[in-house]
């Protein structure tokens, strides 16, 4: 999922030569990129197998996606969302080859379904190959790609909380904060985004995010569980109650199972 920093600008300059001239912000993203996971992203949620947007219509029965599993308030005026999660060990799926990389993450946001122009998002990935067990803690404001923090360490078993938080339809906040290591690390959006927020959902997730154009092999996470999952919707602190479930399926398989309750939701690979 790493590109060298020199294929990366090669590439670059090919898009700048046939796409619309990059902003000056856009632009030094783009070099920043250069150093961190180039193509690694989280998408809104797709219909199994096909990426068509899966839009909820609302209701609180099960939804199946390609790549999002958790569950996903709809309404008017979310402007925070935060949960609880212990970091688990991913492992092979039955059959998974070690010589792959296998790959999901947890993470909470904002929009992304009812509104696919934008998603203010913050979470942590975990991955597996040969053996070796990875983390990445990351910050995205989609459509534009994943960025990786630096400075916070993370290992299996520790806490972590997850927060995003929304000052405007192009500004807000995104923190992660390893509660058993007492370190947290923010990044601060202030404008000049590629899309702005309809802040009409409240998601907590674990997803097959995509990197170089696919979905990564999905890894055996176990069991993740957002504990003291909460949003903010018009000044008002509620909790995941009456949200739709989703679960991932591909290839006719369903590969997680989740459910809620009023202050937390679970999501169990199967």
């Amino acid at each position: 999922m790493k590109f060298a920093a020199t294929i990366l600008s090669a590439a670059l300059l090919t898009t700048s030569a046939i796409a619309a001239p990059l902003t000056e912000s856009r632009a030094a993203r783009n070099v920043a990129r250069a150093a961190g996971r180039a193509d690694r992203i989280s998408r809104p949620a797709y219909k199994p197998d096909t990426k068509e947007l899966l839009i909820q219509n609302g209701t609180v029965h099960e939804e199946y996606s390609s790549n999002w599993a958790g569950a996903v308030l709809i309404g008017t005026g979310y402007t925070s969302v935060t949960g609880r999660f212990t970091v688990p060990t991913p492992k092979l799926p039955t059959g998974g080859s070690s010589s792959k990389q296998y790959c999901a993450s947890a993470w909470v946001g904002i929009d992304g379904d009812t509104c696919s122009t934008a998603i203010l998002q913050t979470g942590v990935d975990f991955c597996i190959q040969a053996g070796k067990v990875t983390y990445d803690a990351w910050y995205e404001w989609y459509p534009d790609y994943a960025y990786d923090f630096t400075g916070l360490t993370i290992a299996a078993g520790d806490v972590i909380e997850v927060t995003v938080t929304a000052s405007s339809l192009t500004a807000g906040t995104a923190v992660v904060e390893n509660v058993t290591k007492g370190k947290s690390v923010t990044h601060t959006f202030t404008g000049g985004v590629d899309g702005d927020l309809c802040e009409y959902n409240a998601e907590w997730i674990v997803e097959d995010f995509e990197s170089g154009g696919a979905l990564v092999p999905f890894v055996n996470f176990g069991t993740v569980t957002f504990s003291n999952a909460q949003a903010t919707t018009g000044g008002k602190v509620v909790g995941p109650s009456g949200a739709t479930l989703m679960d991932i399926k591909q290839s006719n398989a369903v590969l997680t199972s989740s459910s809620l309750t009023s202050t937390g939701v679970t999501v169990s690979y199967v």
